[in-house]
This record gives C-alpha cells, structure tokens and sequence, in this order.
C-alpha cells in the first residue's frame, strides 16, 4: 500500500480505513471520466474486495483533512448509523478574512443549494434546513483569526456559509472561491483536524487527529 501526494492512510483494518486527503482532491467520484479520480475510487482499488461505495461520509473537493471509509457494507452501515444520530464528533480548523472579537459561540443557520448557481449554498429562512456550527477563537494572526469549529450537523458548506453570512461570523474562509475570494493563497484555509467514533464492530470510542497544514 502506497500514499501519494494526494492521500494518506492514517488507519487501517480489515473493515474500515482513515485517509488523510489534501485540498483539491474529490472526496467521491464526480460525473464524468476526468472526475473518477477520489479518495473513495482510489480505496476502491487499493483494496480487494472493498465494496464499489465505500465513502461514509465527505469533505468537500476544497477542504482538507480525515475522512473514513468502509470497506463492507455491514460496517459502512454501522458506520451511516452513527453519523445519521450524530454520534460521530468532528472538529475543523479555519483561518477566516477578519478579526473576531468574541471567545466562542454557537451558529444556527437556516441555508440551501442555490439550484441556479450549483453548488452554491444560500440562506433561506423559509425553505432552508437548519444547520448548527459551535465554534471557538483560537487566536488572532494579523487580519486574520484562526478558529475551531465544531459542526453538530453535516450540510453542504456549513462552515463555509456559517462563516462567511453576516448572520455567521461575517468573515469567509481565507481562499475560499464560493464564499469569500482566493486572496492569493492558493487553497481554501479549511481542514478536518480531528474525527472521533465508536469501532463499528467493538464499539470501543477511537479518536483520530490530523495535523492542520496552514
């Protein structure tokens, strides 16, 4: 088993495996030949007998940091269960465009997919389904403030939206395309740090950490 400049394998068992991905890389295939290169299709492969869906959950193409993927359906279930109920704990580490002020906070944000700007994520008080962001300053670095966040919910571009909407923090992510402007700094300042959950098998608590590469 090899790691490349796109992945890495942080942990590996007969059922399941923690990949460390980098930013810009498909977490699952996309439509299209020149976008079936992911992190899913590359398990797929590595792995005989994995299953042909092994993704349990994913970042967006963007955002860097831990996923985990199930290599048998009885354990991508299990797996499913648990962050369908919201067992599975998850924490992100941001630098977003501005200063804040206040130590910490809860984000409580209604949003949806904006059909005429795929995948654009908007806020709608109406029709939205309500996402919900905890998060707390880290520290401030220049113009910019380094943030912890930690999503109870798992929307499309929560923290992104949940960052960068004058009802959020009011600040992008730092190179985030969508929400805020690439400045320059080639990636989106958003990474999956740490992913804690119950073995799907022994139900023994396993937490894993990722080191922020910004």
């Amino acid at each position: 088993m090899k790691n490349d400049d796109k992945m890495k394998v942080l942990y590996d068992e007969e059922t399941f495996v923690v990949i460390e991905k980098i930013s810009g890389f498909l977490s699952v295939p996309g439509r299209g030949e020149d976008k079936f290169d992911s992190v899913a299709s590359r398990v797929c492969a590595m792995y005989e007998g994995c299953i042909t869906q092994p993704a349990v959950h994913r970042l967006d193409m963007d955002t860097s940091g831990l996923l985990v993927l199930a290599k048998t359906k009885e354990v991508h279930r299990a797996l499913s269960i648990q962050f369908q109920d919201r067992k599975v704990s998850k924490k992100y580490i941001a630098l977003i465009e501005g200063v804040l002020e206040e130590d910490s906070g809860e984000i409580e944000l209604p949003f949806r997919l904006d059909v005429d700007n795929r995948p654009h994520q908007i806020y709608d008080p109406v029709h939205g389904k309500m996402g919900l962001t905890r998060w707390e300053r880290i520290g401030v670095e220049g113009d910019f403030t380094r943030v912890a966040f930690y999503p109870h919910t798992g929307r499309t571009h929560q923290l992104r939206v949940h960052s960068a909407h004058k009802l959020g923090l009011g600040f992008p992510i730092v190179g985030d395309p969508l929400y805020g402007r690439v400045n320059g700094h080639g990636q989106l300042m958003l990474h999956a740090t740490e992913l804690g959950f119950q073995h799907p098998e022994t139900a023994v608590q396993m937490t894993f950490n990722s080191e922020v590469p910004f």
